[in-house]
């Protein structure tokens, strides 16, 4: 049986992450198996494919991504474009459009 690394169970959820919606650290944690990795994760969305949609990834309170390349207003803008707003770097209504799914 192959062994996947966190890194490409990581990328492979993100792609699941829809339009639209948002994830958390802490969220693609406990999803890769390791709830209580989503310091690495963040290292993973820091230094990962950029054409992957990075730009759902929020922190447990919903906010921008402080490390985001760019910075917290080009991730606005892109979450924009999806019909995602936010105030103060915060996303509007995070918990109605939090993807959490059940696996």
């Amino acid at each position: 049986m192959r062994q996947v690394s966190l890194k490409t169970r990581v990328e492979e959820l993100i792609v699941r992450v829809p339009a639209g919606s948002v994830t958390t650290y802490g969220d693609l944690a406990a999803l890769a198996g390791q709830p209580r990795a989503s310091r690495i994760i963040g290292g993973i969305a820091h230094y990962g494919d950029q054409r992957l949609p990075w730009h759902r990834l929020v922190n447990r309170f919903g906010g921008l991504a402080s490390g985001f390349h760019g910075g917290r207003e080009v991730q606005e803008q892109i979450l924009k474009q999806e019909g995602i707003l936010s105030t103060n770097h915060i996303v509007d209504n995070f918990e109605e459009i939090r993807w959490k799914p059940n696996l």
